[in-house]
């Protein structure tokens, strides 16, 4: 038997009201008011529990917010009531592949694929994840299966592009790459990150004058972007600024910051976080959680798992605010700025036991002012740590490279830690990363402030 009218009348206007909250969360949501998007899809769910996209969209919100796990029983939730949701599958795989779970991810973009075999996003998520595993035949398939799906799409080709650069066995592989990124930005000429790696993968094939050539076309297109002024200097075609612009570096992340993980995963052997981090413990000894910790360029995070065993208190600062957005995401830090390094050095002397900065320092030429300051800002006894990419040369120099960061010499970086007052020098040799299938050299560096304070040089408490 029906309700009565009075009762039917009721479910109609929940079920108006209901679609009419989802929408004003949606625009919330799109518009990144983040506050008021969860607010109104909770209200949506109030009206009607089981409405799944407030239940799925909810779930991305709360992956946005760093609340990873709240997000998957969300989307799951959701997933139980349309069960053939591609995009809900999509997304689920996306919150699993950002939180380090390639193989979870995996399952997901296979079954947004059965759901929509034209899926294009879950198409072109799936190779990156099976790049991620180092499974590259799997993975170099399904690039190709995604440009034979969606030629005018340029992701595809940017990321093929990638692909062919990463792990490029000879030259022929640049020469694929560089036509992937032309064709990639060709179709959208927004796609800068297409354009910047077109330059660096032409000059890598000793193309100099086509990628200046790129980069003075860009600049002449958009004078103001620092990104395209860094890298005509990185390729020689102007003078090379002191450090790389505060403008051009939170332009390069902010833009980077969806991708970043990402991308150093796909280049195999990213190891400075882990090798940095291997080598303090050298010094420090058995992590007891009793240092102020510094992560000093934090990115997205990546250092944070590997520091906290040391630290009571661990902060992390970086210029990007996209990045920070990824670290906050992530989780580990006890607090976490956007700001530029050197000043946030100079305005917190005397509060760090250690400082450490993976992949920082590769965007200053000039090292000294930065080195003062973190010499200021450690407290007696306290350690720095960081890397660099070497120039292997007996000589007191450091250059600008075509990959947009700067490599210093032994002597070099030796002369101005002395000259910031640094002790206990230790500098290493090591490999990076890898870049277009070679590996990037580099320099472990640890330096003590002199004075006894919460550590020392054997690992114990002074």
């Amino acid at each position: 038997m029906s309700g009565s009218l009075s009762d039917n009348l009721t479910l109609r206007r929940a079920v108006r009201d209901h679609r009419s909250v989802l929408q004003q969360a949606m625009r919330a949501h799109r518009a990144d008011d983040l506050d008021t998007a969860e607010q109104l899809y909770r209200e949506v769910l109030d009206l009607h529990a089981a409405q799944p996209d407030a239940l799925h969209y909810l779930g991305v919100l709360c992956h946005q917010r760093g609340r990873s796990d709240e997000a998957v029983e969300f989307v799951r939730t959701a997933l139980k009531i349309t069960p053939r949701h591609p995009d809900a599958h999509n997304n689920l795989g996306n919150i699993h592949k950002e939180c380090g779970r390639p193989a979870e991810a995996e399952a997901c973009y296979r079954r947004a694929l059965e759901c929509a075999p034209d899926h294009h996003n879950a198409l072109g998520n799936l190779a990156v994840v099976l790049e991620v595993q180092s499974r590259l035949d799997e993975a170099f398939e399904a690039y190709g299966g995604l440009l034979q799906k969606a030629p005018d799409e340029a992701r595809g080709h940017y990321l093929m592009g990638l692909f062919l650069r990463n792990h490029a066995q000879n030259m022929e592989h640049l020469e694929q790459a560089a036509e992937c990124f032309g064709r990639a930005f060709e179709r959208d000429g927004r796609n800068l990150r297409a354009l910047e790696a077109l330059g660096v993968t032409l000059y890598a094939l000793k193309r100099h004058d086509e990628a200046r050539r790129v980069y003075r076309d860009w600049l002449e297109r958009e004078p103001d972007n620092p990104v395209p002024r860094h890298m005509l200097a990185a390729c020689g075609g102007a003078d090379a600024p002191p450090r790389a612009a505060d403008a051009y570096v939170r332009e390069l992340f902010d833009g980077f910051a969806d991708s970043f993980d990402e991308q150093l995963l796909k280049n195999l052997d990213y190891r400075a976080p882990q090798v940095l981090v291997d080598a303090l413990g050298g010094v420090l000894g058995v992590p007891a959680g009793a240092l102020d910790v510094l992560d000093a360029g934090c990115g997205t995070g990546l250092c944070a798992p590997l520091l906290r065993p040391y630290a009571r208190r661990l902060a992390g600062v970086d210029l990007s605010g996209g990045m920070v957005e990824k670290a906050r995401v992530r989780g580990g830090y006890d607090a976490l700025d956007v700001a530029e390094l050197t000043g946030y050095l100079q305005s917190h002397r005397g509060a760090w036991d250690l400082v450490v900065s993976a992949d920082t320092l590769v965007y200053f030429g000039e090292l000294q002012e930065a080195l003062v300051a973190a010499s200021a800002a450690l407290r007696p006894g306290g350690w720095l740590g960081f890397t660099l990419e070497a120039m292997d040369e007996d000589a007191d120099r450091v250059e600008l490279t075509p990959s947009g960061r700067y490599r210093h010499t032994r002597r070099y970086v030796e002369r101005v830690l002395a000259a910031a007052g640094f002790g206990d020098v230790r500098i290493v040799a090591d490999a990076l990363r890898r870049e277009a299938g070679q590996a990037v050299a580099g320099w472990v560096v640890l330096a003590r402030r002199p004075g006894r304070g919460a550590t020392s040089s054997e690992g114990e408490a002074a």
